[in-house]
Order: C-alpha cells, then structure tokens, then sequence
C-alpha cells in the first residue's frame, strides 16, 4: 500500500494523470459547478468543481470531455456546442497527505486539457444523481450554474491555479449568449 506521507521527492518522480476538464456554458454565459459528494471528504466551501475526468487509452481528448460530461452531468454530447479548447495542458500536483488515495498512488497529480461547451439542452437533461443514464456512479450531489471568475474561490485549493488558468482562457466566453 502507498505511503500517504511520501517524501516529496518520491511523489515528483511519478507521472501526472492524463485528463479533461469542462467549463459547460448556458446561454446567461454561466459555467456548470457540481459540488463533490459528501463522501468525497468533507472539502466544506471547497466541495464545489466543474466536471473531469481521465482519458483512456487510445481515447482522443475531446472525446474524452464529451464522455466524462455525460457520465458525470447526463448531458449528451448532442446537446453541446464546441466553443474553445484551452491553449496548453494545465496541471496540478496531489498534496503530500493525499497521494497515496486516488489512483492507488500512481500518479502525482493529474495533468488536464480543458475545453468550453455550450449547453444547448434542455436542463431537465442534467441528472447528477443518474448520470449516463443511469450506468455511471454520481460524483455529484448539487448542482448550479455560476459565474466563471467565481470558480477558483470555490475549489479545493491544490486546484485553484488550474482553474485560475482556466478562467484565463476562457473569460471571454463568460456573458450572454
């Protein structure tokens, strides 16, 4: 079993995981924000995330967004618009005390390419409790649509320069349809 005190050299060593992020639009210009399970840990004012998730083998990244959107929101990929792709990879490192939990300690942090949709559904559509019609297990137990600026106050701190980075790219996409 991992260490969940690993010296910090040994963490720098690992990989970073392969993922997407998804900055989801409604016509106001607000982003979607799902707030974490309470099982997640208790994270209090910084439970609150837009949807991720890793790529798997072989998956392109943009189809990776498409899939994780679904299995975390229920949106189908019918129901979005492509409106950016972030310029580079953003990524972020696990803290010391949490590595060892998620990916069995494989990875260091996760490394994310990130892209803005328009959601052009309906938001009867949205169904964080049964997302992926039902196959996929709920990450979320809220939901609400926010200002982008808003988003890097409301995660968990070890993500905010992701999300700062984020905002940067896509602030303006951020107003009225």
């Amino acid at each position: 079993m991992a260490s969940l005190h690993r010296p910090d050299s040994a963490l720098a060593s690992l990989p970073y995981r392969p993922c997407v992020g998804i900055a989801l639009f409604n016509r106001d210009g607000l982003v979607f924000a799902g707030h974490r399970r309470h099982d997640s840990g208790d994270l209090g004012a910084h439970a609150w995330q837009m949807p991720q998730g890793g790529i798997d083998e072989g998956e392109a990244p943009r189809d990776a967004a498409l899939r994780e959107l679904y299995e975390e929101t229920n949106v189908a990929p019918a129901s979005v618009r492509l409106l950016a792709e972030a310029p580079g990879w953003y990524s972020y490192d696990l803290p010391t005390f949490a590595a060892g939990k998620p990916w069995k300690g494989r990875y260091r942090g996760q490394t994310q390419k990130w892209f803005a949709f328009a959601f052009e559904g309906d938001e009867r559509e949205i169904d964080i409790l049964r997302p992926g019609g039902g196959a996929h297990k709920a990450e979320f137990d809220g939901w609400r649509w926010e200002p982008l600026a808003n988003l890097a106050d409301l995660v968990i701190p070890f993500k905010r320069p992701v999300y700062e980075q984020v905002i940067a790219a896509f602030a303006h996409l951020a107003r009225p349809a």
